[in-house]
């Protein structure tokens, strides 16, 4: 899965001040990220809202994501849920051809345990034509996937691939890059992280400041997967107070205030999230000024 490798990002989803979706704003982004150099898109992932689009935005979104991309990068599609039965009929249903994987969270809310989840995952294993990235965010699921989980995924089913960690944890991750598969990857989910993780025997990173600064992050990640730490902490010094900027009043606020700097879409977002406070607005126009 080499494509894997690199970094990924996590599209938002712009909305119009009337909290409608704009498509237009959305191509601009998709442009906005080739052009800059990412490595691959992930669509209606968690920084994308999906949990606040109906089916038929999610539908368009996709379609429009599609349709800018023509092909120019490869596609991931946030699969997921806390509802196993329903995201099997999704995969044994849905047109997944424009996509090489699909990303899906651990269960949210119901708390599984670590067998509960690996059986999650083994009944989308059994139903996905796409390969897998498993995605830990215990912050957000309230339940950590541990290690031997991972591992013991990894190793059952061959269609999963990799992990996107997002524990915040480096030395949970470097466990499981010392005992994993030799071709399965780890993801860094954390931005922060990501270059240690990387340095450490990680793929790369699904991001969320990439899709802000998407030049110089994925630089940061190149020099990173070749092992030239000096050049790649130099980047990191120089973006790091944006990470803490754009996560200091929540994904996807912060990011979406960021890109409304650039003109490339609005900083709205929907209910129960609320957009930037003007004082978060004015340190990230302030950081952009300096940077």
């Amino acid at each position: 899965m080499q494509e894997l490798i690199g970094t990924g990002v996590a599209l938002v989803t712009p909305f119009s001040d009337d909290k409608s979706v704009d498509y237009d704003a959305l191509e601009r982004l998709v442009n906005f990220q080739i052009e800059e150099g990412v490595d691959y898109l992930v669509v209606l992932g968690t920084t994308g809202e999906p949990a606040t689009l109906t089916l038929e935005e999610q539908e368009k979104v996709k379609a429009r994501i599609i349709e800018v991309n023509a092909g120019r990068l490869p596609l991931v599609l946030g699969v997921g849920g806390n509802n196993t039965m329903a995201i099997v009929s999704t995969l044994k249903t849905m047109d997944l051809s424009s996509y090489m994987a699909i990303l899906s969270v651990s269960p949210y809310y119901n708390k599984p345990t670590q067998e509960g989840i690996y059986q999650h995952f083994k009944a989308i294993s059994e139903a996905s034509p796409l390969p897998i990235i498993v995605y830990n965010v215990p912050g957000r699921t309230a339940q950590n996937m541990v290690p031997s989980t991972v591992l013991r995924l990894a190793n059952d089913f061959k269609n999963i691939v990799a992990i996107k960690e997002a524990a915040g944890d480096l030395e949970q991750a470097k466990e499981i890059i010392a005992n994993k598969p030799k071709d399965f990857l780890v993801i860094s989910g954390d931005d922060m992280i990501a270059l240690p993780m990387t340095l450490a025997g990680g793929s790369g990173v699904i991001s969320v400041i990439g899709q802000g600064l998407p030049k110089d992050f994925s630089e940061l990640i190149r020099f990173g997967l070749k092992g030239e730490s000096k050049a790649a902490y130099e980047i990191q010094q120089k973006l790091e107070k944006s990470i803490d900027l754009i996560f200091e009043e929540g994904n996807p606020a912060g990011i979406k205030s960021l890109l409304k700097n650039f003109d490339i879409c609005n900083d709205e977002v929907r209910l129960p999230l609320l957009k930037a406070t003007t004082e978060l607005q004015q340190k990230i126009q302030d950081f952009i000024k300096a940077y």
